[in-house]
């Protein structure tokens, strides 16, 4: 029981650890914001409909090949 509570708290810090070690610091600009102007976010859903129409044909054809190797 100790050994996997052990294991437990070295996970948790080494997974939590993570966002502090990324961190970087910020510089104010002086009226309470950080840093300088952002770059527009790129948009994403000009493409969604070919990322379903992949996945979907991925899907079918993992399990297509799944239910050939079982039987």
């Amino acid at each position: 029981m100790k050994s996997n509570l052990l294991k437990l708290y070295i996970f948790s810090f080494l997974f939590l650890s993570d966002f502090v070690m990324f961190a970087q610091p910020g510089t104010d600009d002086g009226s309470g914001g950080l840093e300088d102007d952002d770059p527009p976010p790129a948009p994403i859903n000009s493409k969604l409909f070919w990322l379903a129409v992949f996945g979907i044909a991925f899907a079918f054809y993992h399990f297509r090949n799944r239910k050939n190797k079982t039987a």
